[in-house]
């Protein structure tokens, strides 16, 4: 049966909200939380960018049975992956062996940031090969020593280290991306619901494991004002992957979204208080072999009232899917 999560968006929330979204979430039913890890919001009107890995200990401490997972964090260039292991494995053993680490190549909006440019894609892959090496090598909890291309580790030992480490999810495209990270990530994550990736995972990485997708909705009980909602915060969902990870700051995603018509937000994402609808949009990564689905409710305008009242009728419906 498939598993559904709920995101805690950090570019439209608070810290403080965020962290009691999730207890709420927990408490109507979500299987798992995921995270974003970013240092600026899309778009300057989504208003926020608190840092994950705070929000993420909070949620620790604060929840008892829902799964955690980054979604995703980068461990190339904001952080050198020796430290993306310390934060995860100091993570697991606060949510007490809850917490999956997804990583991926990153966008340029959150990287850019340290002032070391922004590599070419294939760069970017061939780093992140050598930051889940040294990841998985520190995850052993013995001394690591690392020379790549890339990336140094001297002598380095995470201390406090959960028994087995902690599992990585890592976010694929397509054939190249799987080929070359199937043998190092435990599970996959993907945001388009190609049953072409599955089938390629499962391929490339016949052990069991998760396939984790997201999909935004945006609930409220005037379709109007979730189209409206949708289009001011979310617009720059309609870029596609392609163009989102290359450019750099939220004046970039204002100006290459500036001719998105709200009735272009809401073909691409499902709006208004129709619960079979918001469940039916959910329907094509259930069919692709998607094990697990976390939802995106956009905008922090309703977000209290979609985790206290609507998440627990909502997850009834997809269930039943």
């Amino acid at each position: 049966m498939t598993r559904f999560g709920y995101t805690l968006m950090t570019e439209q929330s608070g810290p403080r909200q965020l962290v009691d979204y999730a207890v709420k979430a927990e408490a109507a039913g979500f299987d798992f939380l995921v995270s974003s890890d970013h240092y600026s919001p899309w778009l300057t009107t989504q208003g926020h960018s608190s840092y994950a890995w705070s929000v993420l200990g909070a949620v620790a401490y604060a929840t008892s049975r829902v799964e955690m997972m980054t979604y995703i964090t980068c461990p190339t260039m904001r952080y050198h992956p020796a430290v993306v292991a310390q934060k995860a494995a100091t993570l697991q053993l606060l949510s007490e062996g809850r917490f999956t680490l997804g990583l991926g190549s990153g966008e340029n909006l959150n990287e850019h940031v340290v002032g070391e440019g922004w590599p070419a894609v294939t760069v970017r892959q061939d780093m992140l090969v050598e930051a889940m090496e040294i990841i998985r090598e520190l995850h052993t909890g013995n001394l690591v020593t690392y020379d790549g291309q890339y990336f140094r580790v001297d002598s380095a030992r995470i201390w406090d280290c959960p028994d087995g480490g902690v599992p990585l999810g890592v976010a694929v495209s397509g054939e190249k991306s799987i080929e070359r990270f199937a043998e190092l990530g435990d599970h996959l994550i993907a945001v388009e619901p190609d049953p072409e990736l599955i089938q390629g995972w499962d391929a490339a990485h016949p052990a069991e494991s998760r396939k984790i997708g997201q999909i935004p909705i945006c609930w409220d009980p005037d379709r109007d004002a979730a189209i409206a909602r949708a289009h001011d915060q979310f617009r720059w969902f309609a870029g596609g992957w392609a163009v989102n990870a290359d450019l750099p700051t939220p004046a970039g995603f204002a100006g290459a979204t500036q001719f998105v018509r709200p009735e272009d937000v809401a073909e691409s994402i499902v709006c208004g208080p129709d619960l079979d609808a918001l469940a039916e949009s959910v329907q094509p990564y259930i069919d692709a072999g998607f094990t697990d689905v976390a939802l995106i409710q956009v905008g922090d305008e309703q977000q209290d009232r979609f985790v206290s009242e609507i998440a627990e009728p909502l997850l009834e419906k997809l269930r039943a899917l």
